[in-house]
């Protein structure tokens, strides 16, 4: 059950990156929005071959909707465990965003695009 549940919340974090709707993914996915509704509640997991569409419909790995609901833990707990090589900024600017909205998150990602975008003109 809690591995339903996390594999949900990180497919469901994952949309949200892309912005994009249930529908949506579901389409991308070759499935109905109402099995994907129920994996993004979890309600259920998907078998493997759709758990792969999906993955290619979330721009994600196995690997990382399956880890998340590990990481989430540890975060609810304090703990954070870097990348080796990631500068102690980043750890705190994603501790900084973790309470902010979708729409927010949403309108700070395409600023920085546009900034990364002049950046390499």
């Amino acid at each position: 059950m809690a591995l339903r549940r996390s594999f949900g919340k990180a497919a469901r974090a994952a949309r949200l990156r892309l912005g994009l709707t249930q529908a949506q993914i579901a389409r991308r996915a070759g499935t109905t929005s109402d099995v994907y509704g129920r994996i993004e509640r979890g309600d259920m997991m998907p078998s493997v071959p759709n758990l792969l569409r999906l993955c290619e419909a979330l721009e994600s790995t196995p690997d990382t909707l399956l880890s998340q609901g590990l990481a989430e833990g540890r975060a609810s707990t304090g703990a954070s465990v870097p990348a080796p090589d990631e500068p102690p900024e980043v750890s705190r600017i994603v501790r900084l965003l973790r309470g902010w909205s979708h729409e927010h998150l949403v309108l700070l990602r395409k600023l920085l695009e546009l900034t990364d975008l002049e950046l390499h003109h």
